[in-house]
């Protein structure tokens, strides 16, 4: 007696933790068929199995779209279904003497149970409804941003392959309004030395020149205007020095000059535009220039080429306030120095300044998308062969040149998530400013009216007082 207590005991125990160990089982799905009606569809997840009972002892059975599920008999009254593809088939149960008993709807549909889970497991947090329709997916909810909507999409394709239906909805903002900023220096010197000699009489005749530097020849005008005390006409240097002296019948004028030159350029656009999440804004603030160009039957025609500040941009907001944007900004001007002549046509050529790229930040950072730093230097030295080799007296038949161009340039973007607002909190440019009365403008000299409008943005830009500095300025 003790014995059996014991081995019950020990059979319990084991029994208790082979179930502890044991993972859970869900239970199976059962379809009851009774008095020769199914109780309701049958409806059967992908690569799952579902168990029909019945009643009534069934003698035969067959499915209309094996494709769709299969079967198996596990005794006369239970029938094993599996489900192969998503679609709708019949069930039918057949008795003695090939009696119908019942046909059971077969619905095959993807996995929804084990998609919400995993869709829960990777998208924590999210409102995403999940429903089935006609052997697919319908996701519908909202979504915090693009790149969780894309990842939900995906993740559905698994389960029913060009079968998903999209109803969602991205939340937040989605609106990005782009700030790049062109910033440029450019600074420029040049220092020019050079001098020329002119003999007259004793042999050398009226006009007899010795020059160092090219392009500098110095004849009987210089030679006049050496002796006279004056710098000749021809000179376009900054700076000049001429004299002369006589001995005897030989006359010597000699003529020095110098040039220095220095120049600074700053060039600053800051464009502005805002775009929805995903879709291409463009911008332009400058003109067209007409370019003739000739086919083969020697008709001109004229084509336009754009100019000024050019801004192309599509912004995504990926998650939160991260924010992709794939960018082409350019700024150019035209440059007359640069173009040519041909058949009676005079083309300028353009300056121009451009970046294309792509890049990820948040709202309100900043990225320097491109940079240049050129430094150019050149140096001429010129001289009268042999003569200009001569110690101290040969710095009178040599010319030097020197020039420097330092550029630098840069292009920062700047990206916000931006929301509309109400129309008349918004100020314009012209608000501070109006067309002058007559009285104004014939009495009193005036170009323009201050005032406008006295609440809003637009009246605060009117109370504003712009008769100081304003604007960007420059401090040297």
């Amino acid at each position: 007696m003790k014995y059996d207590k014991f081995l019950k005991a020990a059979i319990a125990g084991l029994t208790l933790s082979l179930t502890a160990a044991a993972p859970s089982i869900a239970p199976a799905e059962t379809l009851r068929v009774l008095r020769g009606a199914a109780s309701s569809a049958l409806s059967v997840p992908m690569s799952r199995a579902v168990v029909v009972e019945s009643d009534v002892p069934f003698t035969e059975l067959s499915i209309a779209n094996p494709g769709i599920a299969d079967i198996s008999s596990l005794s006369d009254r239970t029938i094993y279904v599996l489900g192969k593809e998503p679609g709708r088939t019949t069930l039918t149960l057949l008795g003695e003497n090939g009696r119908l008993i019942t046909n059971v709807e077969v619905h095959v549909s993807p996995d929804m149970a084990e998609f919400k889970e995993r869709l829960t497991q990777i998208l924590p947090g999210e409102n995403i409804e999940v429903r089935t329709a006609n052997n697919g997916i319908v996701l519908s909810g909202t979504v915090s941003s693009i790149a969780r909507l894309d990842r939900a999409l995906d993740l559905a394709e698994r389960y029913a392959p060009d079968r998903v239906s999209n109803l969602m909805t991205v939340g937040g903002t989605q609106q990005v309004m782009l700030k790049v900023r062109f910033a440029e220096m450019q600074r420029s010197v040049s220092k020019a030395l050079s001098s020329s000699l002119a003999l007259s009489g004793l042999g050398f005749g009226d006009d007899v020149g010795i020059t160092g530097g090219t392009n500098r020849t110095v004849g009987q005008g210089a030679i006049n205007g050496a002796l006279s005390n004056s710098v000749p006409t021809s000179n376009s240097n900054n700076g000049a020095f001429v004299f002369g002296f006589g001995a005897g019948s030989l006359e010597v004028g000699i003529l020095l000059e110098a040039l220095e030159t220095r120049g600074v350029v700053r060039s600053l656009a800051e464009p502005n535009l805002t775009a929805l999440s995903g879709q291409e804004a463009t911008f332009l603030a400058g003109g067209e220039y007409p370019v003739p160009s000739s086919n083969d039957g020697g008709t001109i025609t004229v084509e336009y080429k754009p100019f000024g500040v050019e801004l192309s941009f599509i912004p995504r907001v990926i998650d939160g306030d991260i924010i992709n944007l794939e960018l082409s900004a350019a700024v150019s001007a035209i440059d007359p120095s640069s173009g040519f002549q041909a058949n009676g046509f005079s083309v300028d050529a353009f300056s121009r300044r451009e970046t294309s790229t792509t890049v990820e930040m948040r709202d309100g950072e900043s990225f320097a998308i491109a940079g240049l730093l050129s430094d150019d230097f050149n140096d001429l030295n010129g001289q009268v062969p042999w003569v200009g080799d001569i110690p101290v007296l040969g710095a009178l038949f040599r010319s030097a040149e020197f020039s420097r161009r330092q550029t630098e340039l840069v292009i920062i973007v700047t990206p916000h998530l931006v929301s509309p607002t109400r129309g008349e909190a918004l100020a314009l440019p012209t608000d501070r400013v109006r067309p002058p009365t007559e009285q104004g403008l014939f009495l009193f000299g005036q170009v323009a009216r201050t005032g406008g409008p006295s609440t809003g943005g637009a009246g605060e830009v009117a109370r504003q007082d712009f008769s100081g500095s304003y604007g960007y300025v420059l401090d040297e």
